[in-house]
């Protein structure tokens, strides 16, 4: 379903990786978890245009693993999954292995 949307303009479509339920085999509620700062790009736009009309191209590219701000991003639910819409800008960096 997430591959059919396509961002406009400098947005991208962000799947949030999520916390591990379990630590040490003690199982945590929902409530208890914490946001992980990670996700992995879904669909990106492609890009927004400066002053001139030139396309800005993006700075990063389907399937980067990113680093996202504690706040910010649309959240968006698409058949079961949740996701959220960043601009290229609000990215704080791509994470390499």
């Amino acid at each position: 379903m997430a591959k059919r949307l396509v961002p406009l303009l400098d947005r991208v479509l962000v799947k949030r990786l999520e916390a591990p339920k379990s630590i040490g085999g003690i199982l945590l509620p929902e409530s208890a978890g914490t946001k992980l700062n990670e996700g992995t790009v879904v669909s990106v736009g492609p890009g927004r245009r400066d002053k001139d009309g030139s396309l800005i191209p993006m700075g990063v590219s389907t399937g980067d693993k990113v680093l996202l701000p504690q706040y910010g991003g649309s959240e968006i639910k698409l058949g079961d999954d949740d996701y959220f819409i960043f601009r290229d800008e609000d990215l704080l960096g791509i994470l390499k292995d």
